[in-house]
């Protein structure tokens, strides 16, 4: 066989080592397009890291609350942690973070023989200037000026408040049996009113629920409904959520409660195909 010149034998060298670069480059090429994200996958996932700041505790855009980092001193936890799939609480830093007293409750023959001395609420008064806009909450236009207080509690038709309720002659509250200025006092809007006229504050709204919701009062009291974290023991410290954390009483007919979307379960241990567990003998 005659030998090859040298030029062809540079060629042939110089081709092969073009394939085996040019072969190595494209294989790089595919793996950083494999491996690499691209920048809106990286975005997603450096959106979905990040941790939620604002949160709900019970009900959506009533009772808002904000992460504050290294609010418990001692530890330096932050005060909450949210839920990045329902951003509703997950765990407290300081579950009492923010409460107040809850304050005297009516007497109801029941077995908690009133054990709430340390039993605690977040305020709920605070969010009347927060809906309003104003330093002075629901008497910023009531203040019978702006507005002048009723002659009488007589059912009419309003002009405001329609977010809240759309047609006041149709309240959702009672099937129509109620008016507006039969929990809400005439002269002082920043307060609620008993059937006796006695004024009721925001942050103790069980006082004015219980008086019709009787039986659901005492299983709140019994800590059978509603929600309530602290201690278990008898005369331990709780906090205690009241009625409008968890329930809108404008729109009790149309959304009675809203459920929060639970979290998303936990993948299943290795080997098993169902979580019925029972059922497939694991």
């Amino acid at each position: 066989m005659k030998p090859q010149s040298a030029p062809t034998t540079i060629i042939i060298v110089l081709a092969v080592i073009a394939i085996v670069t040019g072969g190595l480059a494209l294989v790089g090429g595919l793996d950083s397009q494999i491996t690499q994200p691209s920048g809106s996958e990286t975005q997603a996932k450096a959106k979905t890291t990040q941790p939620v700041t604002d949160c709900f505790e019970s009900r959506e855009r009533h009772t808002a609350v904000s992460r504050t980092e290294n609010a418990v001193p001692q530890y330096g936890y932050p005060n909450i942690k949210c839920s990045g799939t329902t951003s509703g609480v997950l765990w407290y830093g300081d579950p009492f973070a923010g409460t107040i007293p809850m304050g005297e409750m009516p007497v109801v023959t029941d077995e908690t023989h009133g054990d709430f001395i340390n039993a605690v609420v977040k305020p709920r008064e605070p969010l009347l200037t927060y809906y309003n806009m104003g330093p002075n909450g629901c008497n910023m236009c009531h203040n019978g000026v702006s507005v002048p207080v009723p002659v009488n509690k007589k059912p009419r038709l309003i002009t405001m408040h329609q977010d809240i309720v759309e047609n006041s002659l149709q309240l959702m509250h009672g099937r129509g049996a109620m008016w507006c200025l039969d929990c809400h006092s005439a002269e002082n809007r920043n307060k609620l009113i008993d059937r006796r006229g006695n004024e009721i504050t925001f942050s103790q709204p069980q006082r004015l629920c219980g008086s019709c919701h009787g039986e659901k009062y005492i299983d709140w009291r019994e800590g059978i409904h509603g929600k309530r974290i602290g201690e278990w023991k008898t005369g331990g410290k709780k906090r205690w959520w009241v009625c409008t954390e968890c329930h809108n009483p404008h729109t009790v007919q149309t959304i009675r409660f809203d459920p929060l979307n639970p979290e998303s379960p936990p993948p299943l241990p290795k080997g098993m195909k169902n979580a019925d567990f029972e059922n497939t003998g694991h």
